[in-house]
């Protein structure tokens, strides 16, 4: 499979860090640094646009170390990048910490997982089949 992304940003494209990685890294392209106060959201350019083949999506998703060591995540995640879409992939940022967060041109944002996905044909019905959970949900068996 191939993607073909235009890169307008400073940097080189999104590559995968190990031979296994799922995501590929998604950077700032900024022309200054930018502050994200606790509890306030930005969008953040990355300078990259992307035509996915049909039948794919691009999840973009937050990074483990920022999230765990600043309280910085991806407010919509996964954000969903849809196959038709050419405009320019931006990140929205969300800083849940408790202290100022400052990106800088070329950070690592977040993680872009490109993933295959189904269009099903939608059929409305009046009864569902019957299954042993039923309609439990939001931890109905206790354990979490």
């Amino acid at each position: 499979m191939e993607v073909r992304i235009i890169n307008q940003s400073h940097h080189e494209l999104p590559r995968y860090a190990t031979p296994q990685s799922a995501g590929m890294d998604l950077r700032a392209n900024l022309d200054e640094p930018l502050t994200l106060q606790p509890l306030q959201r930005c969008l953040v350019p990355t300078g990259l646009r992307m035509a996915l083949p049909v039948g794919y999506e691009a999840q973009v998703r937050p990074r483990s170390g920022m999230a765990l060591k600043h309280g910085v995540t991806v407010l919509n995640t996964p954000g969903t990048i849809d196959a038709d879409y050419r405009g320019e992939i931006c990140v929205i940022l969300i800083n849940l910490g408790q202290e100022p967060f400052v990106i800088n041109d070329g950070d690592r944002i977040a993680q872009m997982v490109i993933a295959k996905h189904e269009q099903p044909t939608v059929v409305a019905v009046e009864t569902l089949d019957e299954t042993e959970r039923g309609e439990g949900g939001f931890g109905h068996t206790g354990r979490g």
